[in-house]
């Protein structure tokens, strides 16, 4: 979905996260129900991970992104593809966060809850504030079905939600009445209460509904009566709430106007994003983009969608293992192409042998990696960011690598453009750090002019580049640009430009292969300069208030921390806040940054990666605060922990 927006960009009021305000009140002209203005909303929508949640969830998504609102996503959801039914493990959720202004996550706490069974109830209430209200699916709190997740009663009737909103709906039931009139078995007609309950929510927040109709004609393109019925549920869900006597409020959150810069805009993924920026990368390079691949969560979707690209030149090849994917791409950058592969942490273990001979072939590879937690196979589904110090170190020998990360999912856009400069540049594999919160979740992203994106033209190697003693002109393969170090890039079949690849050591300049001692660490060191002088911005830090205490982030941290930094700046505490994107080499003025500060506070998910890196580096005594549950920082517990670092 794309939305126009026209007015110029504004900060936040630093309540990103907190409970939604009431920003007026008014009745419709018939003087039925009461339509309530908010300036923001969090809604989750629950069940079992067969019940559709992530649909329901995406496509509340973009009605509201065509609406015009700032949004925030958080899909969470089991690794198994069918999880036990009714079981706490198998809950699968969709949580979403808009509003009228600037904001950077998801939310701390629901304001509504969708519970479409029993331990979609018991695996969220903990985080649902209270006050808030719960739409529960009251066909599904069976005995049997309550007994399963531990509920000894009812806790529809035992009272003990009686500090919430409860809107008990018996959506199966309302469902299988709406779809009476088509030909389907009654476990079909039930498939349809996701959209039943979309349709009640999208009254309830006054969401568009033109684009989900027109989405499940196209799904069901080829099942026009599923298509229909789903159609039919979700009228049928709109009409539920416009009628009920339950609902006797609606919600509206008016479009986000002034948080945005002028532009065309839509909805986006992280790993959307990052597609989108390989493509755009392939074409200001004028290269072809080759992605080889293992599938792999939560990184196989840019397989999937990179393969519909072949109108951009892009090549796709879904390896049989993850060894068998980087050595095909670096193959590809061989041949002269932008060459990808994708991975997540294990599938980065495997092709740690084959990015060490990229390193020492000096050429370009972007190895993208999205985090899930760990180790070993770990959680598939969840997030993480703790393969920072693979990442930087996973290698055998002294195999150094640029590493890049994204901070939210549309500026993964960006840093895979700037991840593919730097490959192109310096002749180096280049390390992208996403993770799974990123990957999955969504936001509004401006779709960029042409005239904003960046030269990525490449000049390949044409003929000799060195005259030796006798005056003969040959070909060196390592012969540096004294700018950047890099060494040129030959395509083969270039006449002439016949040259050694492998992984045993290179003799400077000709390639050769060489066991000198005074070679191999002349080589060594000089691949590490290389890295290190690349040329990336200064790490920059805002500020206002001539702050004591900074907090560092990389990664996806970027939304929980600027969250919680307007929080403290609003309650009238100074802090101050740098973010880096380049975590190898690190901005040159990172140190000098550090020390002007008397305490520095680092939140990862991991145990302290970048902390260690910090400290090693910089000698800066830098506190951690560290989370490794699987799930993003909230923005108030941050605040927390930032304000006992200002006041300890």
């Amino acid at each position: 979905m794309t939305s126009q927006v026209s007015s110029p960009a504004e900060q936040a009021d630093g309540t990103d996260g907190a409970d939604a305000a009431v920003v007026g009140e008014q009745r419709k002209p018939d003087g039925t129900k009461d339509v309530r203005r908010l300036d923001r909303v969090i809604i989750r929508f629950a069940g079992d991970s067969g019940d559709g949640m992530q649909l329901t969830g995406d496509r509340f998504t973009s009605e509201t992104a065509s609406f015009g609102n700032d949004l925030s996503t958080l899909p969470n959801f089991p690794a198994e593809i069918r999880a036990p039914a009714g079981t706490l493990p198998g809950v699968s959720s969709f949580q979403l966060h808009f509003a009228d202004h600037d904001i950077l996550t998801p939310g701390d706490a629901p304001n509504v809850l969708v519970a479409m069974n029993p331990a979609a109830l018991k695996a969220n209430i903990g985080d649902v504030p209270r006050g808030a209200e719960i739409i529960v699916n009251t066909d599904e709190f069976t005995k049997r079905a309550m007994q399963k997740v531990g509920y000894a009663a009812s806790p529809l009737e035992d009272g003990s939600l009686d500090g919430y909103q409860i809107h008990p709906v018996p959506l199966t039931t309302l469902t299988v009445e709406a779809l009476k009139d088509f030909d389907l078995t009654r476990k079909e007609a039930e498939r349809s209460k996701n959209m039943f309950a979309l349709g009640l929510l999208s009254w309830m927040y006054h969401r568009p509904t033109e684009g989900t109709e027109k989405f499940l004609k196209s799904k069901f393109a080829k099942k026009p009566d599923i298509a229909a019925a789903n159609i039919a549920a979700f009228r049928a869900g709109w009409n539920f709430g416009e009628t009920t006597e339950d609902f006797a409020v609606s919600y509206e959150v008016a479009p986000a106007a002034k948080a945005f810069p002028v532009g065309t805009y839509r909805n986006i993924s992280g790993n959307l994003a990052l597609s989108y920026g390989l493509v755009t990368a392939s074409r200001q390079a004028d290269l072809p983009l080759f992605l080889g691949s293992y599938p792999i969560t939560p990184a196989s979707d840019i397989l999937h969608e990179l393969s519909k690209h072949k109108n951009f030149g892009v090549r796709t090849f879904q390896a049989e293992d993850e060894i068998a994917g980087i050595g095909a791409a670096l193959g590809a950058a061989f041949g002269g192409s932008l060459a990808v592969t994708t991975t997540s942490g294990p599938g980065v273990a495997l092709k740690s042998e084959t990015i060490g001979l990229a390193v020492s072939l000096e050429l370009p590879l972007l190895v993208i990696d999205i985090q899930r937690g760990g180790p070993s196979t770990g959680l598939p589904t969840k997030t993480e960011q703790a393969d920072l110090l693979q990442a930087m170190f996973g290698r055998n020998g002294e195999a150094p690598v640029p590493i890049v990360a994204p901070r939210t999912p549309a500026d993964c856009f960006d840093a895979a453009l700037e991840a593919a400069r730097i490959a192109l540049v310096y002749r180096t594999p280049v390390m992208l750090l996403s993770d799974g919160y990123l990957a999955n979740g969504s936001e509004p992203w401006r779709i960029p002019e042409l005239d904003e994106l960046p030269d990525l033209t490449v000049q390949f190697a044409q003929g000799p580049n060195h005259t030796l003693e006798d005056g003969s002109e040959v070909f060196w393969p390592y012969k540096r640009d004294p700018q950047t170090l890099a060494r040129p890039w030959a395509v083969p079949g270039t006449p002439g430009l016949e040259h050694r690849i492998g992984g045993i050591e290179k003799q400077d300049g000709t390639g050769n292969i060489s066991y000198d001692p005074a070679n191999h660490d002349f080589m060594v060191r000089t691949r590490q300069a290389k890295i290190d002088g690349i040329d990336v911005p200064d790490v920059e830090v805002d500020d206002p208030h001539e702050a004591r205490t900074l907090v560092l982030g990389w990664g996806s941290t970027y939304g929980p921390i600027t969250a919680a930094v307007r929080r403290l700046r609003a309650a009238g505490e100074p802090i101050a806040q740098a973010h880096l994107r380049h975590l190898n080499p690190f901005p040159k003025n990172l140190g000098a940054v550090l020390k002007a500060y008397d305490k520095v506070v680092i939140p990862e998910m991991n145990l302290g990666q970048l902390a260690t890196l910090i400290r090693a580096r910089y000698l800066v005594d830098a506190h951690s605060y560290n989370q490794v549950n699987g799930m993003p920082f909230k923005a108030e517990q941050l605040a927390s922990a930032l304000k006992e670092a200002i006041d300890g």
